[in-house]
């Protein structure tokens, strides 16, 4: 059974860090664009970071640019984001999800429609 799962998120102050883990059972990411994407209440669901395959390209949104790092480890089949700097508009619920789709096009991999599967989601909370 593919299953993604996030783990990590949690209650933070402004300015502080999180690391959040998606981890696969059921199939191997390697050949996997993973994205993370964020729904805060009340709006759509975001683009927040992917990372391809094994080529490991990487993409931001704009406003997390600079503060959020994706990475994987494909040896255990887990996607992180480390997310610092953290501020009051980051708080949503972060899910993760895998494409096969192999592409490098921005509207491709920000997009939801492009993820074949989707974990159930873990909260981040930044405030003070």
């Amino acid at each position: 059974q593919v299953q993604l799962v996030e783990s990590g998120g949690g209650l933070v102050q402004p300015g502080g860090s999180l690391r959040l883990s998606c981890a696969a059972s059921g199939f191997t990411l390697d050949y996997y664009a993973i994205g993370w994407f964020r729904q805060a209440p009340g709006k759509e669901r975001e683009f927040v970071a992917a990372i391809t395959g094994r080529r490991t390209n990487t993409y931001y949104e704009d406003s997390v640019k600079g503060r959020f790092t994706i990475s994987r480890d494909n040896t255990k089949d887990i996607v992180f984001l480390q997310m610092n700097s953290l501020q009051p508009e980051d708080t949503a619920v972060y899910f993760c999800a895998a494409t096969d789709l192999n592409s490098h096009s921005t509207v491709v991999i920000e997009s939801t429609s492009s993820y074949d599967y989707w974990g159930q989601g873990t909260q981040v909370t930044v405030s003070s």
